[in-house]
């Protein structure tokens, strides 16, 4: 995906998105409610007009639901490939002028405080992240430059070899290189918390080791679950946990051998991940947009052109296809998160368990990793 292509994709999310009908009623949500965190997800429901973003009243009514707390977006493309700083920077104008423009319903978070004061306002709180280091473009002072423009979580790898070292879907597995455990070590100075998603199973291993602070593996699944080079080895996990860290579970076709994901299938993975790692760092990271995808022939036809475009690039995973969506069946909207806490309520998971989970554990971590607000 070219950088022009990438901007249109977040600014037209909300085109082919909707609320799809599951028998629930969608009733507010009080504010009395634990905090629940997307540490991997996106703002769906946006136009452009007029070379500008503009939320859909889709999306505004979800905000004011309060169907979601807050939400880590990535604002840089993933995947090698020229101009990747000035990209990061352009994208990151355009998303600080759509929360301004729109500050009765997002606020950008830098802080735990932030965070605070955005759910106290009935704001959707959104922070802004990269899945790949490749913004740097080899200089590890730019963590720095980035961090001063918002950027709060950074990913060290994406699925391919980058200077950093290897993705998940390197054959080679080699692990880091010097310049990634300096990047490491500038994202720890930075107060930026590290995710280790997408990386190869060395890399996951070696970052943890040189990890000053906790780091988080926002979004993926368990391995020995589902043989997936996207999915998380079990020592991997435990050795995020030991270091204070947060394992985020995402809504992907990954969760599964093959075909669509349903709802026993996430939660076989947080049943199993809170059992290796403990209940206090186990999160969620869905990877998938706020509102959910209207499934039709357009967005047919769209998922089909997103995997062969990912597929002639390189970086589209085993359990990628063109009939599969990004999504599991039965948490396809905004209302996932009301629905998967009854669902766990269902499978005799305690309150405070479940609250831990859908954002407490990284409430916590963002708490432990970035600077105090004011």
């Amino acid at each position: 995906m070219q950088r022009r292509d990438f901007l249109a994709a977040a600014a037209t999310a909300g085109a082919a998105l909707a609320f799809p009908d599951t028998g629930h009623a969608q009733t507010p949500v009080t504010q009395q409610r634990s905090i629940w965190i997307d540490a991997q997800g996106g703002i769906s429901g946006v136009d452009e007009k007029d070379g500008r973003l503009v939320p859909t009243p889709q999306l505004i009514d979800a905000v004011r639901q309060r169907r979601l707390d807050l939400v880590s977006m990535t604002v840089a493309e993933p995947g090698n490939g020229p101009d990747r700083f000035r990209s990061a920077v352009d994208a990151i104008a355009i998303w600080n002028r759509f929360i301004n423009e729109n500050r009765a319903q997002f606020a950008r978070v830098e802080s735990v405080s932030d965070i605070v004061a955005a759910r106290a306002a009935g704001k959707l709180g959104v922070i802004y992240d990269f899945q790949d280091t490749t913004p740097l473009e080899g200089d590890s002072a730019r963590v720095a430059t980035f961090a001063a423009l918002g950027v709060k979580v950074m990913q060290l790898t994406y699925n391919r070899r980058n200077l950093c070292g290897d993705g998940c879907l390197e054959r080679d597995n080699a692990g880091l290189s010097e310049f990634g455990r300096e990047t490491i070590a500038k994202i720890n100075a930075a107060k930026v918390v590290l995710d280790m998603s997408h990386a190869g199973q060395k890399t996951i291993a070696e970052g943890i080791v040189a990890s000053a602070s906790p780091l988080a593996i926002t979004h993926s699944g368990c391995r020995s679950l589902v043989e997936n080079p996207r999915n998380t080895f079990d020592a991997e996990m435990r050795a995020l946990a030991n270091k204070g860290g947060v394992f985020g579970v995402y809504l992907m076709p990954f969760l599964t051998s093959r075909g669509q994901p349903r709802r026993e299938d996430l939660i076989r993975h947080l049943e199993h991940a809170v059992n290796v790692c403990g209940e206090d760092h186990v999160g969620i990271g869905t990877d998938n947009p706020l509102l959910g995808f209207e499934i039709n022939d357009q967005s047919r036809k769209e998922q089909r052109e997103f995997y062969e475009s990912r597929a002639k690039r390189g970086i589209a995973a085993p359990g990628e296809a063109a009939d599969v969506f990004n999504m599991v069946e039965g948490y396809n909207d905004a209302l996932r998160y009301e629905h998967l806490e009854s669902d766990l309520s269902r499978r005799g998971w305690r309150s405070t368990r479940t609250a831990k989970v859908l954002g407490g554990n990284f409430m916590r971590l963002f708490g432990e990793v970035w600077p105090a607000g004011s």
